[in-house]
């Protein structure tokens, strides 16, 4: 996947333009991470504000809208194709002035394009 591709959601992913995913449920490949805190729509570079709760001691987490396999609007959960672990090596969210941070920003994108991507991974 391309650092560029990582910020859009993928064909097919169940995203819908102007459907809020506050509050939905975040699954990884292997587990929960957390709740969408808030998403970033209005950018070219899409992504998801994670609050991990407990899981990373109140640690939020940056995904790029790229790592969306599927939404269910109905059970209000995103699936992404990572694992937790992956998921939280990602370089490190601290404050929201990064996500205006071009230098942040391209490194999260790098780390999750990098992420090895079976399309063909069951759940």
């Amino acid at each position: 996947m391309s650092s560029d591709s990582i910020w859009s959601y993928p064909p097919g992913s169940g995203h819908q333009e102007g459907r809020t995913l506050d509050g939905f449920t975040v699954q990884a490949t292997d587990g929960v991470i957390g709740h969408v805190d808030r998403q970033a729509d209005d950018t070219p570079l899409r992504h998801l504000v994670v609050d991990t709760g407990a899981w990373v001691f109140g640690r939020s987490l940056l995904i790029p809208a790229g790592t969306v396999t599927g939404i269910d609007m109905e059970a209000r959960t995103v699936a992404v194709g990572c694992t937790r672990a992956a998921a939280k090596a990602a370089p490190r969210f601290t404050t929201d002035r990064e996500t205006l941070d071009p230098e942040y920003l391209s490194a999260v994108g790098a780390y999750y394009a990098d992420l090895p991507h079976d399309s063909d991974a069951g759940g």
